[in-house]
């Protein structure tokens, strides 16, 4: 067997426990976590961190959770010291209001685009940006402000974290990821931010099943792979 046939045998990036998708992941750590809403949200992941008891974690999101799932189960249980996100509240309700009149949580609020961006940034070796968003608001307190020909921009610093925690449709053992339609949303940036990625799937094809034109997520930004069966969120 040549060296391509030997390396094609040998990657495997799929797991078989939640144990060892979240080897490595401990207190105070930054993590990313996939999601819009409900759709892309790796909720077995983030269940299996609960079941860790790992606390004291940065949580950089657009969500923070709605009932008692997901990202709301680690609030209510103050295993979060921080998180950053675009929409705290939900209209299907949220603890983080409460954790944060009670300030047991940190806030910082970031809008949408610029929170993608400051991820992509962080993903892709950029210093940051500079953006009009939030120009005059609170939201540019303490940064920089600079003018460029006459107008005002706002800089903004590139996101990192030490895990990423994502929900895809579809993977194969080399970690490449196709997802559906909006379940997409911040799952790719997040991929290419994290020292460590683990991507829940609900599906894990053989090599070559995928379509290479449909895959989003090429395999060298994914370093764990774990199928699971689709949770019903009601």
């Amino acid at each position: 067997m040549n060296y391509e046939g030997r390396l094609f045998g040998m990657i495997n990036k799929k797991v078989k426990t939640m144990e060892e998708a979240l080897n490595g992941l401990i207190d105070g750590m930054t993590i990313m976590i996939s999601g819009f809403g409900d759709a892309g949200v790796p909720f077995n992941l983030i269940n299996g961190v609960f079941e860790m008891g790992i606390k004291d974690l940065i949580i950089i999101s657009n969500n923070a959770g709605r009932y008692d799932d997901g990202i709301s189960k680690l609030l209510k249980e103050n295993r979060v010291r921080k998180i950053i996100c675009s929409y705290p509240r939900s209209l299907k309700g949220s603890i983080i209001e409460k954790k944060y009149k009670e300030k047991a949580v940190e806030l910082e609020l970031v809008p949408q685009g610029t929170l993608a961006e400051r991820i992509r940034c962080g993903g892709s070796g950029i210093g940051g940006f500079y953006t009009r968003t939030g120009l005059g608001t609170l939201l540019a307190q303490n940064k920089e402000i600079k003018v460029i020909d006459d107008i005002e921009y706002v800089f903004e610093a590139p996101l990192k974290a030490d895990f990423a925690l994502v929900s895809a449709l579809k993977a194969d053992r080399w970690g490449n990821l196709i997802y559906s339609k909006s379940a997409r949303n911040f799952g790719p940036l997040m991929c290419m931010a994290s020292n460590t990625t683990v991507v829940e799937v609900q599906d894990c094809v053989e090599i070559g099943e995928l379509e290479p034109e449909n895959i989003i997520t090429p395999g060298i930004f994914v370093d764990r792979v774990i199928e699971i069966e689709p949770i019903l969120i009601l």
